[in-house]
């Protein structure tokens, strides 16, 4: 899609799309967005943060005398679209940790969302999921106060969303559809990560292992019918961890990826065996400056080293790197997956161009490939801008996988 906002800057033109995509579950409204992204400096981090900081905060007033007035649909809301709101503010911080305004920014994101989950009916419940000596944060989603059990779906999101963003990106289409939604942060996503400092993994099937054993105790959920939803990044760490995970009914990769790698080895001109050896060497004040050249001259590498290095846990653009080398289904693992797989592929997707059908190629599993594009609106990473499209489609073919899993059971 052509960016109508911040044409020389198409990270920041992304993101703006991320929450006009967003209206169409709550978290926001087209004037507040419009309103915003005209009082920010295009490239200017400070001001991207200082203006949706602005919105964030007066929408959360108004939430908030709503509430204390006896307008409990009207403060949800507000806190809904306060959230995410919160959230755009502190996006492109993460190049300096200890920066507090990203803190300040998140925690504030996460009240609100608590705020606007016990407005709803039923109540979204924030859960705390055993893991590995602590917890993983998550939110549970009834379809109704019934706890008959339904198909369920866990769902996580990526390199750089919220468990709280998922309310737009699946949870709120599942609910609609009698669906129990259990959706969480793991290792490297902003619960975990500012609250305890994991960072990312790439052995995902032991995260979700215990996340599933979790939701195989609530009474909401059938154990016969879980899928497991990864959106962006996650829709390479959803299939890793389905290809060792075998109580999955179903799969789905929002959109696919296969091979992490490739966003850094595709960047620098070379043999890629020769670059991975490059990247996991002690010294190569080389290649530090070509990555440093690449990350002042484009607003995407920019904002995706200095991020990626925060969820990685690492000290310098060229670890970073080599960090992301460990995230693929190569070797074999894609083709271990056995439950049916569902892969979007954005025609125009700006961080993993092609990658979705190459997973959906070493899939020997029952697979099905959809393909968003751009005459629909749907062609940008993960159908940002076309979430009630992209989720009609989710779900429709999520309702006639696990149906006939049903019946053939």
């Amino acid at each position: 899609m052509k960016p109508l906002l911040f044409s020389n800057d198409v990270q920041f033109w992304y993101e703006t799309l991320r929450s006009f995509g967003h209206i169409a579950y709550g978290g926001a409204d087209f004037g507040e967005v419009v309103s915003t992204s005209g009082r920010i400096v295009e490239g200017d981090y400070g001001s991207w943060h200082d203006e949706w900081l602005a919105t964030a905060d007066r929408v959360a007033g108004e939430a908030r005398r709503a509430l204390e007035a006896g307008h409990p649909v009207s403060a949800r809301d507000g806190f809904l679209r306060a959230s995410n709101y919160y959230r755009s503010a502190e996006f492109f911080l993460h190049g300096t940790p200890c920066d507090p305004r990203h803190d300040h920014a998140y925690e504030r994101s996460v009240e609100c969302f608590h705020a606007a989950a016990a407005l709803f009916t039923p109540r979204i419940e924030p859960v705390r999921i055993p893991y590995e000596g602590g917890t993983l944060p998550g939110y549970l989603y009834r379809a109704d106060t019934s706890a008959t059990p339904r198909p369920t779906v866990i769902m996580h999101n990526g390199f750089d969303g919220t468990a709280e963003e998922m309310h737009y990106f699946g949870a709120m289409a599942g609910v609609e559809r009698g669906y129990t939604v259990l959706a969480f942060d793991g290792p490297g996503q902003p619960g975990p990560l500012h609250r305890d400092g994991l960072v990312f993994r790439p052995d995902w099937e032991n995260v979700v292992g215990p996340v599933l054993d979790f939701a195989l105790t609530l009474p909401e959920v059938d154990g016969d019918r879980v899928a497991l939803l990864g959106n962006s990044m996650g829709g390479l760490l959803a299939p890793r961890a389905a290809a060792f995970e075998r109580r999955l009914a179903a799969v789905i990769a929002l959109d696919g990826v296969y091979d992490l790698g490739r966003a850094v080895t595709n960047i620098v001109p070379g043999d890629r065996g020769e670059l991975e050896r490059r990247l996991r060497a002690a010294s190569d004040p080389e290649l530090d400056a070509q990555l440093d050249d690449l990350i002042a001259a484009n607003p995407v590498m920019r904002w995706a080293f200095n991020h990626g290095m925060y969820v990685m846990g690492a000290d310098t653009p060229r670890a970073f790197g080599a960090a992301y080398l460990d995230y693929h289904l190569r070797d074999g693992i894609a083709e271990q997956i056995k439950c049916p797989a569902l892969i979007c592929e954005a025609a125009e997707d700006l961080f993993f161009a092609g990658q979705a059908r190459q997973l959906y190629d070493h899939l020997t599993c029952p697979k099905t490939l959809i393909e968003f594009t751009s005459e629909e609106g749907a062609d940008a990473h993960c159908q940002a801008g076309a979430q009630r499209l992209a989720l009609a489609r989710i779900y429709d073919w999520l309702d006639d996988t696990l149906h006939h899993r049903y019946a053939a059971g």
